[in-house]
């Protein structure tokens, strides 16, 4: 692990390096041309989310292994809170739910094996209860990151803990894609799940509730999501199963927003959907598009609905896509969600993948450190677009060819006011 403090010395040596770059030595002068476009921007933003995940599902961000101490793990955690600091950005989206387990002391699910290697190990400490009390204490906020329907990576049940709620109630599971899942379009599912996340929510003073792209899985070649005996009971008066699907899913958000406002009515709700809600080609009101993936076909999951019913409090639809794509440009993305939020009650930020910046394996623009500067620079011509998220909290870390210190040197030099 990376002592604390060379961890900060090697952020301001990356900054500085940069600034010395593009300005000749000492911070960019006010007004500077770099090569993520306009100078940095010294006033203090107001209200901006600059946000970053911290993934725990198959140990991809934290903890870095299973079965490390305590001691270790929140050493780690902490590191990781610091890193974000250092980076000037002020929310942490911790994933505390990965596959229907837990990151707290739950009564209703078991321990994750993230932690301890062995699901239902008591790792010894309140990884959420930390998380909460140290983001406050460095004056960011914390989002608690659920996934509502996936139940493990694998398609044993007997991989699972004798106790889960998944082995008490096979009839809930359904095994597709080499997974398990809860069955949305069971009610009792979804009375069971809200309950396990609330739990969280009541426990623990979190600024947001958070979701990702995961609510039907996406769709695995030749092969059938089997809900047929629960659309037979639940699916009369919709005209097709499709419709029935994206209803479940409306249920859920319904359900929870109702719950989170009146547990903690200052605690927000926010999503981070698959970036492409529908292809234009599919439905006018689509975006200039040609995804493989929809969001509303595929995941049924009506994004823009909830943006424009009022339903979430904001909306992180994950742009993962260069600027210049063909198939899905975020340039043509970014302006799309802003029209979807306009005049709505909610929030627009951008996902952004800087994990994909110096990957060798992504094309020609994510080998420029400037291509995740540029997205911010586009994003400012929309007011609606209020910050962004990056996956993931690794990734700012390493910053494997400085994409994230060219960000903070072109747009997150000062410190922003908390995202509301």
């Amino acid at each position: 692990m990376l002592h604390p403090k060379s961890r900060l010395s090697r952020r301001a040596f990356a900054v500085a390096a940069l600034s010395a770059l593009v300005g000749g030595g000492g911070a960019a002068p006010a007004g500077a041309t770099t090569a993520g476009g306009p100078g940095p921007d010294r006033r203090r933003a107001t209200g901006e989310m600059r946000g970053v995940w911290v993934a725990t599902v198959a140990n991809r961000d934290w903890p870095s292994r299973q079965g490390l101490p305590a001691a270790e793990q929140r050493a780690e955690l902490i590191d990781h809170l610091d890193n974000a600091a250092d980076a000037n950005l002020n929310t942490i989206v911790l994933q505390v739910r990965p596959t229907a387990d837990a990151l707290w002391p739950s009564p209703y699910e078991p321990w994750s094996q993230v932690l301890t290697g062995k699901q239902g190990g008591d790792p010894g400490w309140d990884p959420l209860g930390t998380a909460v009390t140290e983001a406050h204490a460095r004056g960011m906020q914390l989002h608690a990151w659920f996934n509502p329907y996936r139940i493990a990576n694998h398609t044993d049940p007997t991989r699972l803990v004798k106790t889960h709620p998944a082995r008490r109630n096979p009839g809930w599971v359904v095994a597709y894609g080499g997974k398990l899942y809860y069955n949305p379009g069971l009610p009792e599912v979804r009375a069971f799940v809200r309950q396990a996340m609330l739990d969280a929510v009541e426990r623990y003073p979190v600024d947001a509730v958070h979701f990702d792209d995961y609510f039907y899985p996406y769709p695995v070649a030749g092969q059938a999501f089997d809900d047929t005996d629960a659309y037979d009971r639940y699916g009369g008066g919709f005209p097709t199963r499709a419709a029935w699907r994206r209803d479940n899913i409306d249920k859920l958000i319904r359900e929870m927003a109702a719950g989170i406002s009146e547990l903690r009515p200052a605690t927000r709700f926010g999503i981070s959907p698959f970036g492409v809600w529908r292809n234009a080609a599919t439905d006018p009101l689509g975006s200039d598009t040609r995804a493989g993936v929809q969001t509303y076909d595929d995941l049924y999951a009506d994004t823009r609905k909830w943006v424009r019913e009022g339903w979430i409090d904001y909306i992180c639809p994950q742009l993962y896509w260069n600027i210049g794509f063909a198939a899905a440009d975020y340039a043509k993305l970014v302006p799309w969600w802003a029209e979807v939020a306009r005049g709505s009650r909610t929030q627009l930020y951008i996902g952004e993948a800087l994990y994909k910046a110096g990957d060798p394996a992504q094309p020609a623009a994510w080998q420029d450190r400037a291509e995740l500067s540029r997205h911010l620079t586009l994003a400012k011509k929309h007011v609606e677009a209020r910050g962004h998220v990056y996956f993931a909290s690794k990734d700012v870390a390493t910053d494997r060819i400085g994409a994230m210190a060219q960000v903070v040197a072109d747009h997150y030099q000062q410190p922003a006011t908390l995202p509301r």
